[in-house]
């Protein structure tokens, strides 16, 4: 029998490979289809703000997730994108603790069930996840515009059944296995969870708060800091507000924790032109 050609060889051996991985299911994972809700176009107020910052930020109308992203849904993504899973992430991506939950790189494990909101990653890993999705992660007036309605109201912080609801989860310790995302209830807007699961990243975290080097510098404002941040503050008794503050200002990009989560947004499609 004649040897085969080099170059056949080659190709058959690239087909075997082919197999293997879709038999394997490994680089062939599509972005999970998930429903987005509607957030109609507000103003944000930010918490803290020097003179120098505008008392509102407009928010055009976008889409947000129903839900923040689940274990099966990032399982879907480190599938697809294997630099993305545990033995493999950099550190200067991820800490030590991503996904250290899970019981190996594409098996969440009993402490993370499939319908349970992924935890312990990254805003780098985030951001990946999002843009594999063909999204992006919500700024955080646009978060904060979101998460402002209630229930039943757009002014969530004067119903009392949804200020109930968040103050209860904030007094409560993270449970070592988080309840699934179905669980939820819904927001004026069909969003889910956007208070009572996990906390989420935004894009723009960073901009939470100055730094501390920045005391030097001679266009900050010098209430910002120590006890007197909260001299600009437009509502001193929205402690949950605060709390959010303080985490945002607190993180790092390549931070994970057990109770930081995500969900994408995406732009609203442009409206076609009318037919003169």
């Amino acid at each position: 029998m004649h040897l085969l050609r080099p170059n056949l060889r080659h190709l058959i051996r690239a087909l075997l490979a082919l197999v293997g991985l879709v038999l394997a299911g490994v680089g062939f994972a599509e972005p999970p289809a998930v429903k987005m809700v509607t957030i109609h176009a507000g103003a944000y107020a930010p918490l803290l703000r020097t003179t120098k910052d505008a008392a509102q930020v407009a928010v055009a109308a976008f889409l947000l997730d129903e839900l923040p992203v689940t274990n099966a849904e990032y399982l879907a993504f480190v599938t697809a994108n294997p630099k993305w899973r545990r033995s493999q992430v950099s550190g200067l991506f991820a800490d030590s603790s991503y996904l250290d939950h899970w019981t190996g790189d594409l098996e969440p494990g009993p402490r993370a069930p499939a319908g349970a909101p992924v935890v312990r990653v990254s805003w780098f890993a985030a951001r990946a996840y999002a843009r594999w999705a063909g999204k992006r992660l919500p700024t955080t007036a646009e978060w904060e515009l979101a998460a402002a309605a209630g229930y039943t109201r757009p002014d969530g912080k004067n119903e009392g059944a949804f200020t109930r609801d968040l103050y209860a989860w904030l007094a409560r310790p993270v449970p070592a296995v988080l309840p699934d995302v179905a669980t939820a209830k819904a927001s004026l807007h069909g969003a889910r969870g956007l208070h009572g699961l996990v906390w989420e990243w935004v894009d723009d975290f960073n901009t939470a708060m100055v730094t501390g080097e920045s005391r030097a510098d001679s266009g900050l404002e010098r209430d910002l800091f120590c006890g007197a941040g909260s001299v600009g503050a437009k509502d001193l008794g929205d402690y949950a507000a605060f709390m959010r503050q303080a985490l945002r200002s607190s993180l790092k990009a390549n931070n994970t924790t057990s109770s930081l989560g995500f969900r994408c947004a995406r732009d609203l499609p442009a409206s076609p032109a009318p037919t003169p």
